[in-house]
Order: C-alpha cells, then sequence, then structure tokens
C-alpha cells in the first residue's frame, strides 16, 4: 500500500440491479451517507472515484449492475483555527454531535476583530480526532449561532452527515419535525396583546451596516412567536420577561423584533440605545442589576432536535445564567400578578 493509499478512507460498493441507472453522484450519496452530495460531486471531480478499476470524474454517469464502485476519499485536513484549551459547559456529547450552554461574551466563529478565542477554537480542542471531517476539514459543524452577548443552548455537528441532518432541521424551522428554538428576553415596557405572533421581512439595514433591520421590499421572512411570562412595573417604568420561540433564524431576529414592536431588549446597545435612560427611573437595586450586566438581557433557554442518526428526539434547557437570575430577582419585587 501506498503513503498516498495510507491517508485515503476508502469505501467500495456493488451496484444492485435496483440501482442501475443511477447517476453516479447519487448512488454514492445513498450507500454514504457519511458525505454530502456536493462533497461526492467535488471529490468526482478530483478524481477520487473509480468504476471497475478506471478513474470517473463525471458525476452524471449512470451506474450499471455488478459495477465495482470505489471512491477514495482524502483524510479530513486540520482546521486552520488554532485549538485553545477554553473551558466549556457541555450539555450533551457522543460521536455525532455535541451541545453546548454557550456563556455571553464568546463569539462563535472566528472573524476580523475575533480571530481566536472562539467556541470553533474551544471545540477544536475538546474534540480533536472525534470531528470527523465537513467538507474535508476536521472542523466542527456549526449549523446555527448565538450572538456574542447572547447565552444559552448550541448544537454542533462532528461529522459531515449529522452536520447534513441538524442544517435540514433547521432549514425546516421545525414546521415538519421536533425542532424547537426558545429564548427568555427581558424587554422595556409590557407588549399588548401579552401573547403574539411578530411577522416581518428582516434585512440588513441600509444606513447601519452593523445592524439589521424590517426592510419590507429586500428582506426575508422572519417570524417569532412571543409570550409575556412576567409582568413589573411601578409608577415610573415598566418591565416584561417574554419567551421567543423562532419560526425562522435571522441574524438578531428578536433583537430587531422586540425593538420593532416598540419593546426592545435591556441592555442591548445596539437595538434599544433609546431607552437607556429609562435606567434613571428604576430602584437602584434594579438599576444595578441592570448596568451589571454589560450584554443583552437574551437567553436560548431551550433546544430541541430529532438526532440526525438516532433518530432520537432530544431537548434541552438552560437556566438564566447568574447575571439575568439576578435581574429576575431584583424585579420579582415589583411583580404584576393581576
Amino acid at each position: 500500500m501506498t503513503a498516498n493509499e495510507l491517508q485515503q478512507d476508502r469505501h467500495n460498493a456493488i451496484v444492485l440491479e435496483s440501482e442501475a441507472g443511477t447517476r453516479l453522484d447519487a448512488f454514492l450519496a445513498a450507500r454514504f451517507p457519511l458525505f454530502s452530495r456536493n462533497r461526492i460531486k467535488d471529490l468526482i471531480l478530483a478524481g477520487a472515484v473509480s468504476v471497475d478499476g478506471t478513474t470517473s470524474d463525471v458525476p452524471k454517469y449512470r451506474v450499471r449492475t455488478g459495477e465495482s464502485i470505489t471512491l477514495a476519499a482524502p483524510e479530513p485536513v486540520d482546521a486552520e483555527p488554532q485549538p485553545q484549551d477554553i473551558a466549556l459547559n457541555i450539555l450533551f456529547e457522543d460521536d455525532y454531535l455535541i451541545v453546548i450552554d454557550k456563556p455571553a461574551g464568546l463569539v462563535v466563529h472566528p472573524a476580523p476583530g475575533n480571530e481566536d478565542g472562539t467556541l470553533v477554537n474551544a471545540l477544536i480542542h475538546h474534540c480533536g480526532d472525534s470531528l470527523r471531517g465537513i467538507g474535508g476539514v476536521k472542523r466542527p459543524g456549526i449549523v446555527h449561532r448565538l450572538d456574542k452577548d447572547t447565552s444559552g443552548v448550541m448544537v454542533v455537528a462532528k461529522t459531515e452527515q449529522t452536520h447534513n441532518g441538524l442544517a435540514a432541521q433547521f432549514a425546516d424551522h421545525g414546521r415538519t419535525g421536533p425542532l424547537e428554538r426558545a429564548y427568555t428576553a427581558f424587554v422595556w415596557g409590557i407588549p399588548n396583546p401579552l401573547v403574539g405572533t411578530i411577522e416581518t421581512m428582516i434585512g440588513r439595514d441600509p444606513h447601519n451596516r452593523l445592524k439589521q433591520s424590517v426592510q419590507p421590499r429586500e428582506g426575508r421572512d422572519a417570524i417569532t412567536h412571543f409570550r409575556v411570562e412576567g409582568r413589573f412595573s411601578d409608577e415610573k417604568w415598566s418591565v416584561a420577561q417574554v419567551r421567543c420561540k423562532l419560526e425562522t433564524g435571522r441574524t438578531h431576529q428578536i433583537r430587531v423584533h422586540m425593538t420593532h414592536v416598540g419593546h426592545p431588549l435591556i441592555g442591548d446597545g445596539v437595538y434599544g440605545s433609546a431607552f437607556s435612560t429609562k435606567i434613571n427611573k428604576m430602584p437602584e437595586a434594579v438599576k444595578v442589576a441592570i448596568n451589571s450586566l454589560d450584554r443583552q438581557a437574551l437567553h436560548a433557554s431551550t433546544l430541541g432536535f430529532a438526532h440526525p442518526v438516532t433518530g432520537q428526539t432530544l431537548q434541552f434547557e438552560s437556566p438564566l445564567p447568574q447575571e439575568l437570575a439576578n435581574l429576575a430577582t431584583k424585579l420579582a419585587v415589583y411583580s404584576l400578578t393581576a
């Protein structure tokens, strides 16, 4: 065996009579679900597939009964982000995926200004060789993100098969499966009605590229269901604890939607800066709790999905982190129960 062969992950299959006439890329994707259809196509074009010992670089080739198909995929290469030993709060982990409770302040993916110290760096260190390659690279499969200053539950894929399965569920938004994403938010004012749905188009704000906003013509569909779970007030101010369930997953969706209906998130310096002076009207204990947040008051409290490999429905709950729990305690003194 050559050195090159030692660095390959070889898969072999004989074409059955029922499979005759199937496109080569479709045949391989069905036989080897570890790889995505796009990855299979790339491997065929790269000359990594042979038919009866002869290289075939034609994805549209129609396979014939009895043909021996070999896929020699290169071993996944190391990811460019470097592994970093960053503590993770792990809620669940197996060979296929990992569920973590992300703290506020942790960026999910390296980007300009945050080249390291991210969740991806931490996962590459923690998962090591259990990352079995996504698109030919040993990297964690990010299928959804939380803003840097949003805390809560996230699921990350370790394999391409798992990544594809999770991505399909998130694209479906739970319409036909068990996917559920719910957040706890503390907002200025009390929404009326107490239960409702916000449905708009969201896109990049034309006046500030760092923001998203409701864009009736240029945006993408965005749907948020909300329910007020707590109301707090005295003569000069009011605040609500709201449970938001996402039916879509646009950037900053909850922050934009709650601002759109007049109830921006507490601590949100991007979308709720016009409400910051309201803090001066609040009791000292509540004021201190808000000023100590240094983040928007948003927490991904619930995540449910079907395990892409086992089919089991998994659901995870994350309690409020200390700073939000402290805010809730201080607000409870002013609860409106009627």
